[in-house]
């Protein structure tokens, strides 16, 4: 049996602006990571989680 919780949250304005650039920094990076995944896949490599990590790093 699956079971879900959902709880709402009611930000202040300065709370939706640090959430929104926390989401927006989380987007980028996921876009990031799939982007390089996509690229090794075609390329028919694998990375590991460390190794882009360390890309992610080096570029930003």
């Amino acid at each position: 049996m699956l079971k879900a919780y959902r709880y709402r949250i009611y930000p202040n304005k300065e709370q939706e602006r640090q959430l929104a650039k926390t989401f927006g920094c989380c987007r980028f990076v996921y876009n990031q990571t799939l982007a390089y995944r996509k690229d090794a896949y075609e390329k028919k490599k694998s990375l590991s989680v460390k190794q882009i990590v360390i890309i992610i790093a080096i570029e930003s």
